[in-house]
């Protein structure tokens, strides 16, 4: 497979009002006026490598909140789909003239730059079409991932994807069909894959709002949020009991109902 000419390497950050697990979540405050939107946008601000910043968000009422916010900060949005997410990236990506995408969701509010530009620069100086830090023996914390791929590996995914989870987290086609795609995975240094900062529940965004707290310099990094539980072990209990796993058990089952229901 042949990728395009890189013009334009956006980061899409996937967000919606209507969380099953944390309502509202990505409009609920860290710190102050400061929400978890806020928060993975600036994060993301400090990247080098990342052209544009654009949310993608629905088209339900609900999400008007979000289309506001977002054009307040003076980002671009994006609304289609609140069911096909992987839809909802393409048509996004098609209208800005994408060619290289980063995909974020929106529960990453202390996403790290330096992360993001490593996975992008692997991206460009290789001829992957898809690079990841969390594929299935992942080492980065849950909070840290980040995806690139092409825009030609998301029309493909767009125009085949069956499954629904290939549809609702957009880039499952890709380590589903391995032989249609060049992929790479990183890995850290040390195994912190135990470790959580993604907001899925209260508990993560308690933990959350504690590190932006005690950490003051911007963007946060993961470096800093390492030493800060190394200080104070206590803080990974606040959150340890949360099921990392939930996401991608209900996903398999709506999976295994697809394939039972689709014609033999």
């Amino acid at each position: 497979m042949t990728k395009n000419d890189q013009v334009m390497i956006d980061c899409i950050i996937q967000a919606r009002m209507g969380s099953t697990r944390l309502p509202r979540k990505v409009l609920r405050y860290v710190e102050e006026d400061k929400t978890v939107l806020y928060f993975v946008i600036k994060q993301l601000q400090e990247c080098r490598l990342i052209d544009r910043i654009i949310v993608a968000t629905t088209t339900l009422k609900e999400d008007d909140q979000i289309e506001n916010y977002s054009n307040n900060l003076g980002i671009e949005c994006f609304r289609g789909s609140s069911e096909n997410v992987l839809e909802r990236y393409y048509q996004c990506a098609k209208k800005f003239s994408t060619s290289t995408i980063v995909r974020i969701p929106s529960d990453k509010p202390l996403i790290d730059p330096k992360i993001v530009d490593q996975t992008v620069e692997v991206f460009k100086d290789n001829s992957f079409d898809y690079v990841t830090n969390f594929l299935s023996r992942p080492t980065f914390p849950s909070g840290t991932e980040v995806e690139v791929f092409s825009m030609d590996a998301l029309e493909i995914a767009f125009k085949n994807a069956k499954l629904p989870s290939e549809k609702e987290h957009v880039t499952p086609y890709f380590p589903n069909h391995k032989s249609e795609f060049k992929i790479k995975h990183i890995e850290n240094s040390e195994n912190l894959s135990h470790l959580r900062w993604a907001v899925d529940r209260i508990e993560d965004l308690n933990l959350v709002r504690l590190i932006v707290s005690k950490i003051k310099k911007r963007p946060v990094l993961m470096d800093d949020i390492i030493e800060l539980f190394r200080k104070e072990p206590n803080l990974i209990e606040i959150n340890k009991n949360v099921n990392k796993k939930e996401g991608e058990l209900k996903s398999r089952k709506d999976d295994e109902e697809f394939l039972r229901k689709a014609p033999k």
